[in-house]
Parts: C-alpha cells; sequence; structure tokens
C-alpha cells in the first residue's frame, strides 16, 4: 500500500453549511510542525430555498434585514449552491449582513467569493470580520457601479471609510475578496491583487460574514477562514 504523505492530510467533519475543515501539515526549517485549520462554508449542503443553517442575518444601518436564500447557479465557483441576498429594498444605508454563528476569531486570513447581479442604488459585495453586533465590525467591499475597493469600519452603527482603492469590479462575474488581520494590521486583497495594507485597532475579535448594501443582489460561495 502507497503511504499517506505526511506533508498533507485532509479531514472532515459535520457542521453547519457544509463546513469543511482542512488541516494542512507541513514542517518549517526547525522541523517544527506548521499547521493550518481552514474551515469552508460552500452551502452545498443546504436546503435550497432556505437560509443556509449556521448563520444569522442581521439588519445593520437603516432599512430591514436581508432576505438571504441557498440558489442553484451555473458557474458557481464550487458545486452547484451558491447564497443570494435576494431583498431589493432600495434604501440607501441598508447593510443586510449575514453572519457565521460558529466562532469569533482574532488574528485570520479571510476570504470569500461574490458576483454582483443587479442593484441601481448599489451592486456592493462585501466581506465582514471581526463583528462584534450589527453595529459594529469591519467590512471590505468592491462595487461594481462605482468600480472601487473600499475598507470601512461600522461605529456605533455608523459607516466609517478608513482605506480604499479603485478598481474594475465587473457585474455578473466572479470575484474574490481576502482580508489577512493581524493585531491592528490588515492587509486586503482582490482577485488576489493587494490594494490596502492599513491599521486600525477598534475591534480586535469577532464573527465573520457576508454584506451588501441598499439594493444589490449579490450571490456568495465559499467563505473561508484560516489562521494566518
Amino acid at each position: 500500500m502507497k503511504p499517506k504523505s505526511r506533508n498533507s492530510k485532509l479531514r472532515s467533519l459535520p457542521c453547519l453549511a457544509a463546513c469543511l475543515l482542512l488541516l494542512v501539515t507541513g514542517l518549517g526549517a526547525a522541523g517544527r510542525s506548521n499547521a493550518k485549520e481552514v474551515f469552508m462554508f460552500n452551502f452545498d449542503q443546504d436546503a435550497l430555498g432556505q437560509a443556509p443553517s449556521g448563520f444569522t442575518s442581521y439588519a445593520s444601518g437603516d432599512g430591514p434585514a436581508g432576505k438571504w436564500l441557498v440558489q442553484e447557479m451555473a458557474g458557481a465557483p464550487s458545486g452547484k449552491r451558491v447564497v443570494v441576498q435576494t431583498d431589493a429594498d432600495a434604501t440607501r444605508n441598508r447593510y443586510p449582513v449575514l453572519i457565521a454563528d460558529k466562532a469569533e476569531y482574532d488574528d485570520t486570513d479571510v476570504s470569500i467569493k461574490g458576483k454582483a447581479i443587479s442593484g441601481k442604488v448599489d451592486q456592493g459585495i462585501g466581506l465582514v470580520f471581526r463583528f462584534r453586533d450589527p453595529k459594529n465590525y469591519y467590512v471590505v467591499r468592491a462595487n461594481a457601479l462605482e468600480n472601487n475597493f473600499r475598507l470601512y469600519k461600522m461605529v456605533d452603527g455608523r459607516r466609517q471609510q478608513f482605506a480604499g482603492a479603485d478598481v474594475q469590479v465587473a457585474s455578473d462575474k466572479w470575484h474574490t475578496l481576502r482580508v489577512v488581520a493581524q493585531g491592528d494590521h490588515f492587509v486586503c486583497y482582490f482577485n488576489g491583487e493587494k490594494l490596502i495594507d492599513t491599521h486600525d485597532a477598534a475591534y480586535g475579535k469577532g464573527k465573520v460574514g457576508l454584506w451588501t448594501k441598499a439594493d444589490s443582489i449579490t450571490a456568495f460561495d465559499d467563505l473561508t477562514v484560516a489562521k494566518p
């Protein structure tokens, strides 16, 4: 029998919202184990037409909470199912969020794949991290109407931008947003390109999740969380 490689192990755990735990192991220069746990939520085991299990929807800003439904979608980044924010309420400062219940994270490497489908007021694809409550969290987002990439913090329900870059964000196309947060240092990537490198110390720990704005109809897949 061919021996198993000691450089990589794959371990599946039953968890909510098709969460996969990958344990990847390698050896550092000193021969010390260098392990990384990766949690991936890909929604493929969730019921169609329902909200994904293991997540909570919140109203943030003005207006109602979002309506988040699992749908089948051709060309999904993995599997056939994605989660879509389907409510087109056009309240301008409405920020629907869908937060993973599983855990809180301090230092983390978190990413999401998202696609802006429609929206006249906004077409936002957002990744939430260090979520404390609906009024206090960080979010990095790409906007397909404005062609930009912005990092915000919500403080007592008020959104404050503190970093950003201009970049082409095509509608109806999958994009990848990623944040590496270590202490007060945040590095943000759009489609693999580093666009933001900044610092902020408002929140040191919190949950992760998805974000849209106003009437954005946006699809998401492969929410992935790992230690940096």
